[in-house]
């Protein structure tokens, strides 16, 4: 059985990369603002299974070559960092062009399931996702414990409850307040300021994690 400290690391490391608005969240915040809430939480519902579609192809595959392997693992978590630095570096320098992509005109979705199948498309290719699951998840997995791929599993559990929780706040948030965030520019460039310095921030962090061994 995995330690609640683990589990608590990662949810804590999981929730700081969440709530950052990366490409899933301005995803589902774009499909609030043309479209409002039923698309925006089937958004959030395609992303879901999306991301844990990654945790399942690391979990039986991916993650047991970066368990077995130093320089795997090393070779994953620098170029891991150095994409969330690259992703923080451009969410920061684009952060003034957000209200223009939020207030461009989109075509309605034909239906829940058109919306659901392109959540999930943006989920399952998310890089931000895709690096944190290849490069981040394997260092939360306790090796003595046994059943590498079932920790990987739960984790990405973990990780995914809390995605839902913060994208349908987002999406929620959005529908609700269209005007809001259509009206004010200078507020959609901080919310990608900040969440770009974050990002930064988080690709140093994972850079200077190491592997216990």
């Amino acid at each position: 059985m995995m330690s609640p400290d683990r589990l608590l690391a990662f949810a804590a490391m999981s929730a700081l990369l969440i709530v950052i608005p990366g490409p899933s969240v301005l995803f589902v915040v774009g499909r609030a603002l043309a479209h409002g809430r039923r698309a925006a939480l089937m958004t959030v519902a395609g992303n879901t299974v999306g991301a844990y579609t990654l945790v399942v192809a690391v979990a039986l595959g991916v993650g047991g070559i970066v368990e077995r392997s130093v320089l795997v693992f090393t070779t994953l978590k620098l170029v891991g960092a150095a994409y969330l630095i690259h992703l923080g570096v451009q969410a920061f320098r684009e952060r003034k062009a957000l209200p223009a992509a939020f207030t461009a005109d989109t075509p309605a979705p034909a239906g829940n399931l058109r919306t659901f199948r392109d959540g999930f498309l943006v989920g399952v290719a998310n890089p931000k996702t895709i690096v944190f699951f290849a490069a981040v998840l394997p260092q939360f997995v306790d090796r003595d414990q046994g059943h590498v791929a079932v920790q990987m599993l739960l984790l990405g559990l973990v990780f995914n409850v809390i995605a839902v929780a913060s994208d349908s706040v987002w999406g929620v948030a959005a529908a609700t307040a269209r005007g809001w965030f259509v009206g004010s520019p200078q507020r959609l460039a901080a919310v990608g300021g900040v969440g770009g310095l974050a990002m930064i921030g988080l690709g140093v962090t994972v850079a200077a994690t190491g592997r216990k061994d």
